[in-house]
């Protein structure tokens, strides 16, 4: 997600001729010359000369693409919505579906999830413009042709042509938002009327100034959204959330998750997680508006506390990048960025999020640990090849003991560190808790790191080494490093414990305390327990048997468990994974059953084994309960 620059009034006029047609005031005959000669290729003459090409209302295609783009193109790049270029048009596959944040790996219904028109509209686009996809995707001007010739069909088939009046686009205008949803489609055009009213002006990433400027004097005729024939959906009176709460309702679209009826249908709910949005508010909600993206059941904006409801709790929001952690979770994004020391995470948001997260957990009876309410960096990666580029927010300077005291479950208590095979829960502290850490570029959306930089910051974790010496190298997850060896990179989760997380003292030597972490045994400095709280009335589990204990990211049935006409989702156990003979890792639930869900016909599988959630390494994972011992 981009930040999007706030929106200004315009004193700038664009070219005459065009705006001339949708009835937009036009600068002076000098004017015009000289800004047709220094502006004959730019992004603005080419939504200039696509609307008059289509005979769309500039300031309509103006606006659509700046709530779609902020008029960026990307390079060509496609957005984590699936998006290419100032349109945004989609172009979602099945493998996105995959590894995205739908977490889909394995599932026989991935062709199904990817079929929705709305995230195909690229391809469409191609057919009404004649022009190839490649340059659809790649060159932004081509890109504005296809989006205007949607626009144009879009109208033709809800009031059957294409008129000079802006405010008759209102159902086109809803349509391109791909949602099938009356609620977001009619939201989106909203935001879309508004800026045509108010105007905007932007220079893009690449140095491209767009100007809108206002036409106070459109009417959108939004009456003309019945003609959609769209699916009615939850309203702002529909939220839930504390009535002590500032919230909204504004849905994401509808193929970013699922509609189900949990716990109602069997499907249980026992987790919550905790994201950042890497984004401000406004562009999160927007993404989350776009199909082929994720999105999430609430929004936390950082300098109010306002939330803002996406998606009903008894529906899945595809938002932790793993199918069977989205089928059980609420996911609840607060905007902020990982990598910029906690300076987003407000107290209002924490206060916010915490009366928010124990409502919900009150309601459906999530136990109030850090195995159920968790990070997204918390959360297993459902396939081998999806492990190592799982999300890593909100990341190490969200205050996970601040957080767990405002639920009134605090992780902490006299610190201390018990004996080999006792547990303990690792509680560094936050302010106190000083560490360095590697900011590079790509860890900062901000554009605020333009190197990789070395900085000192209070944090959630304690780093983990391969040997109970400061000199010793990180421990590296296999996942993300062959070699074993680590890094104090900000998004290299691999070598970290965080705070509320729980394990196994598998050894301790003077100031270093040893736990069987991912595997193996790793030690951290905890000098007089520091760092570690002692833990009691825990579950752990270990191998049951002589061999190894294989680990999983996901808990489907078994194939033969699926009635006939259901294809089964597949999984494998994570490659890089085990669990050795020996070693014991802490669960705090009783195994839960495996199951599946068919949102086509709204069937849930239940399979006949169970599976144990483990706190494995900085990710929870999952065994058969067959499989372990548990004391």
């Amino acid at each position: 997600m981009h930040e999007r620059k706030p929106r200004r009034r315009l004193s700038l006029i664009l070219t005459a001729g065009v705006l001339a047609a949708t009835g937009v005031t036009t600068a002076s005959p000098a004017a015009q010359a000289a800004g047709d000669r220094t502006a004959a290729d730019s992004r603005q003459h080419a939504f200039e000369r696509a609307a008059a090409e289509y005979d769309v209302p500039l300031p309509v295609l103006l606006a659509v693409a700046y709530h779609e783009s902020a008029w960026d193109a990307h390079a060509g790049e496609r957005s984590t919505g699936g998006g290419y270029g100032p349109m945004h048009l989609t172009e979602v596959t099945t493998g996105m579906l995959a590894a995205g944040d739908a977490g889909a790996v394995g599932r026989a219904d991935l062709a199904e999830l990817a079929s929705a028109p709305s995230l195909h509209t690229l391809q469409t686009a191609a057919r009404l413009t004649g022009l190839p996809e490649k340059r659809l995707r790649g060159d932004d001007a081509a890109n504005i042709r296809g989006g205007a010739a949607l626009l144009a069909s879009y109208a033709k088939n809800t009031v059957g042509g294409t008129p000079k009046d802006p405010g008759k686009w209102y159902a086109a205008v809803a349509r391109y938002s791909g949602s099938s949803g009356q609620r977001a489609a009619e939201a989106f055009a909203d935001r879309v009327f508004a800026t045509i009213e108010s105007g905007a002006e932007e220079t893009t990433r690449d140095g491209q100034h767009i100007e809108l400027p206002p036409s106070p004097n459109v009417r959108p005729a939004t009456g003309q959204l019945s003609a959609l024939h769209l699916k009615a959906t939850a309203t702002t009176g529909d939220t839930e959330c504390p009535a002590t709460i500032d919230c909204t309702f504004l849905p994401a679209a509808t193929a970013n998750g699922q509609v189900s009826d949990r716990p109602a249908n069997g499907i249980r709910i026992d987790s919550i997680v905790i994201h950042d949005t890497e984004s401000s508010y406004d562009a999160a909600l927007n993404s989350f508006q776009k199909p082929g993206g994720g999105s999430a059941h609430y929004v936390i904006r950082s300098s109010d506390g306002a939330v803002t409801q996406m998606v009903p709790t008894k529906d899945i929001s595809f938002q932790a990048g793993n199918y069977s952690t989205n089928l059980h979770s609420i996911g609840i994004e607060h905007e902020g960025y990982a990598a910029a020391g906690g300076s987003w995470y407000t107290e209002t948001e924490y206060e916010t999020s915490a009366e928010l997260v124990r409502y919900l957990a009150g309601r459906f009876g999530i136990p109030l640990d850090r195995q159920h309410i968790i990070g997204h960096d918390n959360v297993p990666g459902p396939s081998s090849a999806l492990v190592s580029g799982m999300h890593w927010d909100p990341g190490p300077s969200w205050n996970w003991e601040h957080f767990m005291r405002l639920l009134h479950a605090p992780v902490g208590g006299r610190h201390g560190v018990g004996p080999v095979g006792s547990v303990v829960t690792i509680t560094p502290g936050y302010t106190r808790n000083q560490q360095n850490v590697q900011v590079c570029p790509s860890d900062d959306p901000t554009g605020a790191t333009p190197e990789c930089t070395e900085r000192t910051q209070p944090s959630d974790f304690v780093y983990l080494r391969t040997a109970p010496s400061a000199t010793a190298p990180l421990f590296g997850d296999q996942a993300v490093h062959p070699d074993g060896v680590g890094t104090d990179r900000i998004s290299d989760w691999g070598s970290t414990a965080a705070a509320g997380q729980q394990f196994v003292v598998a050894d301790r030597q003077g100031d270093w305390t040893a736990i069987w972490y991912s595997g193996t045994k790793v030690w951290f400095l905890n000098p007089h327990g520091c760092n570690t709280t002692p833990a009691h009335d825990v579950t752990v589990v270990g191998a049951a048997g002589t061999s190894p204990v294989a680990v999983y990211g996901s808990s489907y049935p078994d194939a033969n468990e699926y009635p006939a006409g259901l294809s089964p989702s597949t999984q494998a156990p994570l490659a890089f994974y085990s669990i050795p003979v020996g070693q014991a890792y802490v669960t705090t639930a009783a195994p839960a059953p495996t199951d599946d869900y068919f949102p086509s016909t709204g069937r849930v599988v239940t399979g006949g084994k169970s599976m144990y959630t483990i706190q494995y390494n900085h990710r929870t994972a999952l065994v058969y309960a067959s499989d372990v011992t548990a004391r």
